[in-house]
């Protein structure tokens, strides 16, 4: 059965959602980032996706301290993501209760710190982000697009011992136009032993049953939940039926 992960975006200590990671096309959903992961929580949702919005943009965490009510609030597992770009912003991630880290942009200008990380905390507690535009890996959030091809880049990192992939379509995130099912199945036909996170675009219980049937082990999905899109309770009765 697939994993199903909720997740909560933030921008000055608030939920949020972008559309195409477009900083200018933002919509506020709960002031408070906590609530809402106690709310998962209590539908029965033990995993939570985080995204330190405004930490991607400036290339460092910044919402460390939301974070770390998250953590405290909930026994949920986070992993936490968004401008986790040295040694101290790992070990801040960790120190506030993330049990595991998503990191791109790393992987794609410093790789050597990248493998450090893997090698220091283990592959069970590293996720590599891999967000993809036109065919190649999008860094320092989804400012700037790379010269690595999806595949590739994979391959170099499966090499190394990563087994946890995020990849998100950009072109899809935030839009609910369903998700990237054909690049998502080309991932898994070409590794298929990886732990694959597919996120972006998911708009109803029926995306997340396709790439239930695709056979894609993960699921990301944020704005069809706080759009009503999709019921939490009818979701987490169809994967526990």
């Amino acid at each position: 059965m697939i994993e199903l992960i909720p997740a909560i975006d933030i921008i000055n200590g608030q939920c949020v959602r972008l559309t195409k990671g477009d900083y200018d096309q933002k919509t506020v959903y709960h002031d408070s980032p906590a609530e809402v992961a106690q709310e998962f929580e209590e539908i029965g949702f033990r995993r939570l996706h985080v995204v330190d919005l405004d930490g991607a943009k400036s290339k460092h965490i910044v919402n460390s301290s939301v974070l770390r009510h998250i953590t405290t609030a909930t026994s949920m597992q986070v992993d936490f993501g968004g401008g986790i770009k040295s040694d101290e912003d790992i070990e801040t991630a960790f120190a506030n209760g993330a049990a595991m880290v998503t990191v791109g942009s790393i992987a794609v200008t410093q790789p050597d710190l990248f493998f450090s990380w893997l090698e220091k905390y283990g592959e069970e507690h590293m996720i590599l982000g891999a967000d993809v535009r036109h065919g190649r890996i999008s860094i320092n959030g989804w400012k700037e697009d790379s010269s690595e091809e999806l595949l590739p880049f994979l391959q170099k990192y499966i090499d190394a011992g990563v087994r946890n992939v995020l990849c998100t379509e950009i072109s899809k995130d935030g839009t609910l136009q369903g998700p990237a099912i054909e690049l998502y199945s080309q991932v898994m036909e070409a590794y298929p032993h990886l732990h694959l996170i597919a996120s972006g675009g998911v708009s109803s219980m029926e995306d997340i049953q396709a790439l239930e049937g695709a056979g894609i082990p993960a699921v990301v999905f944020g704005k069809a939940i706080y759009e009503g899109k999709i019921n939490l309770r009818e979701l987490w009765d169809w994967q526990n039926a």
